[in-house]
């Protein structure tokens, strides 16, 4: 009978345990509990939604199928002769044969009517260009203008029909880690699509750090040059341009013109033949740990001013050397990228809120953009001034800086023979504009000698040491 008992104890305890462990961990306060007021340390329902995991927000479709048809195959196709040289050493023979050379890109088309944009350097030199649809149908195309400094150009189909075209997004309101889609023709295949994130957002990955670049990690391989980039929404964010690769291929970063910028650029060549840009009027460079230091200041991020142009909105409104530009507008502005980037996207007389950092107040001013023509820049006593459209038709070319007039005393005896030369290069670096001619002296020291390559007035090239 006493072991009976026991036994009945033991079965008794047993049970108690179980039930008391059951409510402990798994009812309405229990450890593994859905109740959300208990304490936990397991992922919530919501965790994966944060992070953006789920099954909805990862489901490209729409915005694939929206834009695979707006992306159209570019076909350049341009002749180069070529000339035999011991013909023409030994035979005196002129003659040459012509090559047809073939290039290919990807481009977008933004209207019904037929215009397309794409990158410069995929129609770069055409003789012919033939756009190539998604429905296999082709086109010769019309090259209505192209933007070299910005790597844009615009293009015109007529088909005789309403097209589907994508729409412009603000790329502005681009987010790092924002996904994203590339649409593109590598290697001529049609409408590829490739997913990743924005990894950064003005990109300065060029020398003249003009060109606000968006960064991903979607794959991008020759052809995609020109194609779209767009969000979830299929909305343009951006012109695939180029990739960062020791091989040519894709190897884990893509490069893309932000749509605000393409979309100035496209809107200039339709309503002005070419691009308006305005210009603050200031010079300087962005700031790092290395530059504060050598400065005295203990501000790393933003663009010092060293220098303010006269005439210019800038000196208009005050600005000094020694303030440092902190936003424009609504854009904060920590490098230079950011705020030739944000500049690029307006024009002479636009008005800009610019916020900046004197004596370690922070002050705001409204500056009005000035022209870019009026622009120039003063180096050993020489000014210097953009060409404009006349001389680029006398002389043939498309860039430089013309010789606005000498203060140099060494060199007031060759006045007559210098003022209204083009330079073409300055240290064998191309001159493109008065912009990328600031920023290539402002790292010269005065004292230096430099050697100028230039167009005289007879357009012979000549050359000298100054």
């Amino acid at each position: 009978m006493k072991r009976l008992s026991n036994l009945f104890l033991v079965s008794l305890l047993s049970g108690a345990t179980t039930l008391g462990a059951y409510k402990l961990l798994f009812e309405s306060n229990g450890y593994f509990s859905n109740n959300k007021n208990s304490l936990t340390t397991l992922a919530t329902d919501s965790y994966g939604k944060k992070v953006g995991l789920s099954a909805g927000i990862l489901d490209f479709t729409e915005a694939a199928e929206t834009t695979i048809h707006t992306v159209v195959h570019v076909k350049n196709v341009s002749y180069k002769s070529t000339n035999n040289p011991i013909l023409e050493y030994f035979y005196g023979y002129k003659g040459g044969q012509t090559q047809e050379q073939i290039g290919t890109g990807s481009g977008v088309i933004i209207s019904e009517d037929g215009y397309i944009v794409t990158n410069n350097h995929v129609v770069k030199d055409a003789s012919e260009i033939e756009i190539t649809l998604n429905n296999k149908k082709s086109y010769k195309a019309k090259l209505i203008g192209t933007d070299s400094k910005m790597d844009i150009a615009l293009l015109k189909i007529d088909t005789g029909e309403k097209l589907v075209y994508s729409t412009f997004g603000d790329s502005d309101n681009v987010k790092v880690g924002e996904w994203v889609l590339a649409v593109g023709n590598p290697y001529n295949l049609t409408s590829t699509v490739t997913a990743g994130i924005v990894s950064a957002k003005a990109r300065n990955i060029g020398t003249s750090g003009i060109q606000p670049f968006i960064q991903t990690d979607a794959a991008v391989n020759p052809g995609n040059s020109g194609g779209a980039l767009v969000n979830t929404r299929g909305e343009l964010i951006g012109i695939n341009t180029m990739i960062s690769s020791m091989t040519g291929s894709y190897v884990g970063y893509s490069f893309a013109v932000p749509s605000n910028n393409a979309r100035k650029i496209i809107e200039d060549i339709m309503e002005f033949g070419n691009v308006q840009r305005g210009i603050l009027g200031v010079e300087g460079g962005e700031l790092n740990a290395t530059a504060s230091k050598e400065l005295g200041i203990n501000i790393t991020e933003g663009f010092y001013i060293n220098k303010v142009n006269k005439n210019t909105g800038a000196e208009k409104s005050g600005l000094e050397k020694g303030d440092i530009i902190i936003k424009l507008d609504n854009q904060k502005i920590a490098t230079y990228a950011d705020l030739s980037g944000y500049i690029n996207t307006k024009r002479p007389n636009d008005k800009v809120q610019l916020t900046y950092i004197r004596n370690g107040q922070n002050k705001v001013v409204t500056v009005t953009l000035s022209k870019n023509e009026f622009f120039s820049t003063e180096f050993k006593g020489i000014e210097l001034e953009n060409i404009d459209a006349a001389d680029k038709k006398k002389f043939r070319l498309n860039y430089g800086v013309k010789i606005k007039s000498i203060n140099n005393e060494n060199l007031m005896q060759y006045n007559e023979e210098l003022i209204g030369n083009i330079i073409l290069s300055i240290d064998n670096v191309k001159t493109t504009d008065i912009e990328t001619v600031s920023k290539l002296l402002d790292k010269k020291d005065e004292k230096q000698s430099v050697r100028i390559e230039m167009v005289n007035k007879n357009g012979e090239i000549i050359r000298i040491i100054i």
